[in-house]
Parts: structure tokens; sequence; C-alpha cells
């Protein structure tokens, strides 16, 4: 750790921001891998990382005790934060594998590759940990799900340092990391950033809520969702609308593959209502992944259902799948974009075997008939509702 003037730098006015890549995430003119509130939580948390916090750390330095990175997008405060402090018990947690895999690529430029260590949520991420630097969860149900953990874990003089665009935060926030710290305060607004300082754990008595558990009457299944996935543990209106379609797609399939499989519904629905299929679930996110197994084994479907993360299918071999169902995202992060959908796209190309079938649901607006014709093969319109279109691609015999 540096001492005199140089112990209480900010570590983000001594990082190199513009050295980060969001590789081998979509990278494109108008999507970044650092915003201003990644600057603002290093500026807000300098004194705590020094040990400097006005006695919140017991009074003195860290003297190596842990640091928590929770929600890092491509590695801004896990990099700044390695190597400002060297030697600290630094530990990560990312749900998106895109993330981790640019974080991973951006220590190795940069030569930090073993200043951080990564590690799930729950109780070895935040054992012990002194300071949580957060870049803030538009899900409220993320935000609970994350403060519960800290609260029941970290070390009772724990100082969480929670950030995030003014624009995407909510005065319910506060409210909602009230229910796990006796005191949270808002921090003043910067460069359109503001950050939500939390202290004082409050140990919750009782079990986890989470993965939480409904019963859709609507399809006869348990849905389970951890708070960072898409929709929780609810069937979202354009789900609903493509699983109206699954008695027509692809009779004789026997590998299909959910992508981006969220709570693992598609999966279970489909894999309940076709005895001969297995069912690969998989999502780049580690909480949708989760959900999606802990669904299949809610349903007893856990020995026809495996659930895979991994970023659009990159480890699945090509021509393996008979059968892909897709409800892409359209956007990026907080940016609307369509590189997400395209990315998809591409993949299923890939993994689809000759004759295979993508069914994919998408907003009227987007109009994605097009790519998916030239991307993956014939396209026809199988619906259309006020909202949505389910459209179905034919891979070519040839590539």
């Amino acid at each position: 750790m540096a001492d005199g003037t140089a112990g209480r730098a900010d570590p983000g006015a001594l990082f190199n921001f513009s050295a980060l890549r969001r590789f081998p995430d979509v990278e494109a003119e108008n999507l970044f891998a650092f915003d201003a509130s990644d600057t603002l939580i290093l500026s807000e948390s300098a004194a705590a990382l020094n040990g400097l916090d006005g006695g919140a750390l017991d009074g003195g330095a860290l003297d190596g005790g842990a640091v928590a990175v929770v929600g890092d997008r491509y590695g801004a405060l896990t990099l700044a934060v390695a190597s400002f402090l060297g030697s600290v018990d630094l530990r990560v947690q990312q749900d998106l594998v895109s993330g981790a895999r640019a974080l991973d690529c951006n220590a190795a430029e940069l030569g930090l590759s073993g200043g951080f260590r990564r590690v799930p949520l729950g109780e070895e991420l935040f054992a012990g940990v002194r300071v949580v630097l957060w870049q803030l969860p538009r899900s409220l149900a993320e935000l609970a799900e994350v403060a519960d953990q800290i609260a029941r874990y970290a070390h009772p003089g724990v100082v969480v340092f929670a950030g995030g665009r003014i624009k995407h935060m909510t005065v319910a926030m506060n409210a909602v990391l009230q229910e796990s710290f006796a005191d949270v305060r808002a921090g003043l607004g910067r460069q359109k950033s503001r950050v939500l300082t939390a202290r004082g754990p409050i140990r919750p008595a009782g079990e986890s809520l989470y993965p939480v558990r409904e019963f859709s009457h609507e399809l006869g299944l348990w849905l389970c969702a951890h708070g960072a996935t898409f929709a929780g543990a609810r069937l979202d209106i354009g789900t609903r609308y493509l699983l109206g379609f699954l008695d027509g797609m692809k009779p004789d399939a026997r590998q299909a593959v959910d992508l981006g499989c969220g709570s693992g519904v598609v999966a279970a629905a489909l894999a309940a209502a076709r005895p001969a299929l297995t069912v690969t679930a998989t999502d780049q996110s580690a909480a949708a992944v989760a959900s999606a197994a802990a669904t299949a084994h809610a349903n007893d479907l856990a020995g026809r259902i495996t659930a895979v993360q991994d970023d659009a299918m990159a480890g699945f071999p090509g021509g393996s799948a008979d059968l892909i169902l897709l409800n892409p995202p359209f956007h990026l992060g907080a940016t609307v974009h369509t590189g997400a959908a395209l990315k998809l796209f591409d993949a299923a190309a890939r993994v689809l075997a000759p004759g295979g079938e993508l069914w994919t649901v998408y907003n009227n607006h987007l109009d994605y008939r097009a790519q998916l014709q030239q991307r993956v093969g014939r396209t026809s319109v199988q619906g259309r509702n006020a909202k949505f279109t389910v459209t179905v691609s034919v891979r070519g015999r040839t590539g």
C-alpha cells in the first residue's frame, strides 16, 4: 500500500481507464468500458481503502483486510484497486461471463492478472470483507439479494460504496439498502453519477429468500429466479407469445437449446412438452444459469435439462443442436444496441445442424427478419401480435 501523500491519493486518478476494452464483448463507438460512476466510486472509497475512514475500519489501516468488487463491468474498479493496493485480498464477482472475460483480457494487458480472485456471490465473496465497491444494478431484486449477502457475511465494520448513473437510480434503492444496513447515505452527484454509502450491516435472521420460487398456473410449472435474472420468476410477455408456437417447432428435434435462458422457463416448458428432447439452457448470466438449474430441479426435469454459463454458445460444438429458441436482448447494459442480438444470430447459425430451426421472438419495431435470413437461413414469420413477431429460421444444408 502506498504511504504519505500518495497513500491518500484517489485510485481512480492514478489509473489509465483509456487502456480498457470491452473485448471480447461487443465493441462499438457508442459503447464504453467505463464511465463516470466508476471513477466516482473509486474517489468516494479512497479514504476507506487506505483505512482512514474515521474509524469505520476500526480506526486503522486495512492490514490485509479483504475488499470485494461487485458488478464490475469490464474491470475498471477491480484493476484500479489492484494497481493501487497491490497485495490486498481483492475478491471480484461479475454476473456476466462476457464481463469476466473482458476483465481477464484487460488484466493481462496491464500486467495485473494476479491482482484479484474471482468468487461467486455468497459467503466466500464477503466473509471478513471491510470495503465493498459496487456498480449498482438496475434491478431492485438483484440489489436486495446482494445487499442481503453482504449483511450476512461481511465484517461488522464493512463500508459499502454503491454507485451508478443518476438516470438509472431511484429512491427505492435507498429503501432496499436500508433493509440490510443501519446507515445509508446518498453522496453528491458528479458527472451525472452518484454513490450511496452504506454502513452497519443488519444480520438477517432467516434463510435467504433467493432464488424466489413462484408457480405458473398458466404453464403448470414452478419458476425460480435469483435477483439478477431477467423477468424474475415470472413469465414475460415475449416469452409467453413464443411458447404459443411450441407444438410447431421442429417435431423430430432431439437436441434443443434455450439461448439466453433467464429463469429457464422456455427450457422447462419445452422439456415438459417434448419428452424425447434433451435441452440445454444457456445464458451469459451466472444468476440466470443458477435460476434455470433451480427451475429444472423444481419441476423434476433436472435429468433432461443442463444449465451452462457461456457467452453466445462459444463452447458449443458446431452443428450440435436441432432446435434453438431465442428471445434476444435489444440493449447492451443501459445502451440500446442490436449488437447482442446479431451476435446470438451468428452463434445460432454456427451451432445449428443443417436443417435445424431457430425460433426467435422480438419486438415488432426491431424487424430482424432480414438479418436472420442473411445470418442463419431461410426465415419466415410465424406470428405477429400488437407488440411481438415470432419467426423461424432454417439452417441451410451448406454453411
